[in-house]
């Protein structure tokens, strides 16, 4: 991963006052989380929901919306490419 910006670091040791290594390790978090492809992204969310006893149509539902309403929102994919992405 890359080396995360030393004034971001600063930043969110500023205005949350967690200690610097804490501060940094929550920055690489989120974007690690999102940095994740579209692809990883919904193979991911609809493991969870399948786990929490989701329905596959309630699923591509939750997934569109969630992908539409990310900060770098990906490309608006259809069900049956959902599906592809999951099951190939």
């Amino acid at each position: 991963m890359e080396e995360i910006p030393a004034d971001l670091v600063r930043h969110v040791v500023a205005s949350t006052a967690l200690p610097p290594a804490v501060a940094a390790r929550v920055i690489a978090d989120v974007i690690g989380y999102f940095g994740e492809t579209v692809e990883q992204f919904v193979r991911r969310r609809h493991t969870e929901l399948k786990r929490q006893q989701w329905r596959n149509a309630q699923i591509w539902d939750a997934i569109s919306t969630e992908l539409a309403a990310r900060p770098v929102s990906a490309p608006e994919l259809s069900e049956r490419q959902l599906r592809r992405i999951v099951y190939g």
